[in-house]
């Protein structure tokens, strides 16, 4: 495969919770062009077979090899849990950079060693949670909620919303009454209720709420290094958006969730493995 440096880097979601990691990317990556598509066709993923989910995963990292992308960010922890080991098996000469529940660092710093996890059925039950857990957590006590619905709430801007609320208590508050110390935001659509969280959980209780984008974005950023791939442009780069569902709906998230906004395509599902735009 032929990239020039100043070929963009493709990110991916169900929806609109990648848009947490390419705000980390934005932040330390500024000149690098960026390719986002948001697969609000088919959102949630967490509730979807895993053979779907590496279906739609293909057809859109092939969507996004078509607008020459230069890398690929698997910014979803569901679809990394289901199909990122089937995504490097399939595309041999790309490289990919996954979500991983931060388990490790959690295990790390836990003062009480009761660290709560927040994911989708699909992270708690693939192979890649059961291997971090295995690696890092032996001797921790892992608090996990599904938080039901909450992926929905988000995708529709609802941050603060009484729904929303109800949600992350039901999930948070018998963890805090078990004395965690650390929240593991096991989903990338998560980040966007930190403010949140923390109003929940309590100053005093001094938790800390772990997002995983900045660090995913680092290691995109040292994989680009590596590979001698790193723009060279002097200026900040563009971003293309691209959606599976109503491109009105992410475009009036962008200013809400990115901090700027932008022009949104859509791109049509032939079938559960390919894209047309």
């Amino acid at each position: 495969m032929s990239f020039n440096l100043n070929s963009s880097i493709g990110v991916f979601d169900s929806g609109v919770g990648g848009l947490s990691v390419l705000r980390a990317v934005r932040d330390q990556m500024p000149n690098e062009s960026v390719i986002y598509f948001g697969d609000q066709g088919h959102v949630p993923y967490g509730s979807r077979s895993i053979e779907q989910i590496q279906s739609f995963s293909e057809g859109i990292t092939n969507f996004l090899l078509e607008q020459n992308a230069k890398i690929i960010v698997v910014a979803c922890n569901t679809a990394s849990a289901a199909a990122l080991k089937y995504l490097r098996e399939k595309f041999p000469d790309v490289q990919f950079v996954g979500m991983e529940p931060a388990v490790k660092p959690a295990a790390e710093h836990t003062q009480t060693g009761k660290v709560g996890v927040l994911a989708t059925p699909a992270t708690f039950q693939g192979a890649l949670y059961a291997s971090v857990v295995e690696r890092f957590a032996s001797g921790v006590e892992l608090l996990q909620s599904t938080c039901p619905g909450l992926v929905q709430q988000i995708e529709q801007g609802n941050l603060d919303g009484i729904e929303t609320r109800k949600i992350l208590e039901d999930a948070l508050l018998p963890m805090l009454e078990k004395n965690i110390d650390t929240v593991v935001l096991g989903c990338t659509h998560y980040p966007f209720v930190i403010p949140l969280i923390q109003r929940i959980v309590g100053d005093a209780r001094r938790v800390r709420v772990i997002d995983p984008a900045p660090s995913v974005a680092r290691q995109t950023g040292r994989l680009l290094e590596a590979g001698g791939m790193r723009s060279q442009a002097q200026s900040t780069g563009d971003v293309r958006f691209y959606t599976s569902g109503d491109p009105t709906v992410l475009k009036s998230m962008l200013p809400i969730l990115l901090g700027e906004s932008g022009e949104v395509s859509r791109a049509n599902w032939l079938d559960d493995s390919h894209i047309a735009h």
